[in-house]
């Protein structure tokens, strides 16, 4: 397998049908079945997806669920490597009031499990339900990140933040947290869709980026297939091997309308292999 061809992963649930047609979810019925799916596409790396509901009976939060990660990785070659917390999103503890440090203890566990098969990155959403829009929700995420720091650090872990703060204030807000366990996750489409360009974004974050979401949006609107949105690959690619990014990329693509999600994604793997090898 070749260098850019080992740093190109897919989302979870993307090689699965939809949930009750939501984009992204955990595929409960199919998470198995997606390793013998990405092993064929010629994936190396899967982000595993976490959701508030039924969080305790994920596979990666039970020992027996663990094992059999650690046993389909073995037998596929397709490594856990990263974790979206969307969780820490739907249910954000620097938002909870009374519920602050059972959401901080599930947070420690989900650091703990990620780390126990091998997922180094836990990428956490300040977006939606989870943005941090006061001083107060700030000082608040600051302080439970601190909190979580011994146990980050104990686990070799970092955390990616996932912002849709305007460049500048996204690079003046993560100096407030250290940079061996903490950094910026770049979604190509959100920044897109934001119209933020990626001539100014990337040279702000290069430093503090530990991994990137491939995907496309359109200006102001909804994720749509890669290459007929407003986002630049070409552009983004370039300046992302320029400033020295060797990270991931995620591909958290749109689902195919007709169902062929394997197909669609191993288009947007190709798509994704062009844009690395002509950088």
């Amino acid at each position: 397998m070749s260098d850019a061809a080992a740093r190109i992963g897919f989302m979870q649930g993307r090689l699965s049908p939809q949930i009750n047609g939501m984009i992204q979810s955990f595929p409960w019925e199919a998470w198995r079945d997606e390793y013998a799916t990405a092993q064929q596409i010629g994936f190396a790396l899967m982000e595993w997806t976490l959701d508030q509901a039924r969080i305790e009976q994920n596979p990666l939060m039970t020992s027996a669920g663990r094992e059999q990660i650690a046993a389909l990785s073995a037998q596929t070659g397709v490594a856990v490597s990263s974790v979206t917390g969307d969780c820490f999103m739907q249910a954000p503890f620097w938002k909870a009031g009374r519920a602050r440090q059972s959401l901080i203890n599930t947070f420690d566990a989900v650091i703990r499990n990620a780390a126990a098969i091998g997922a180094r990155l836990i990428v956490t959403p300040l977006v939606d339900n989870g943005a941090v829009t006061t001083d107060a929700e700030r000082a608040d995420l600051l302080d439970g990140m601190s909190e979580l720091a011994p146990v980050l650090r104990a686990c070799g872990c970092a955390i990616a933040f996932e912002s849709d703060f305007e460049p500048s204030r996204l690079a003046d807000f993560i100096k407030d947290f250290p940079t061996d366990l903490f950094g910026v996750n770049f979604d190509i489409g959100n920044s897109a869709s934001l119209g933020w360009a990626p001539q100014v974004e990337i040279p702000l974050l290069a430093s503090r980026l530990l991994n990137v979401h491939v995907k496309d949006r359109l200006f102001g609107g909804a994720t749509v297939p890669l290459g007929e949105g407003a986002a630049d690959f070409k552009a983004v690619f370039a300046l992302l091997k320029a400033h020295g990014y060797t990270g991931r990329f995620i591909l958290q693509t749109a689902r195919d309308p007709a169902g062929n999600h394997a197909l669609a994604a191993a288009k947007y793997r190709a798509m994704t292999m062009e844009w690395l090898a002509t950088a």
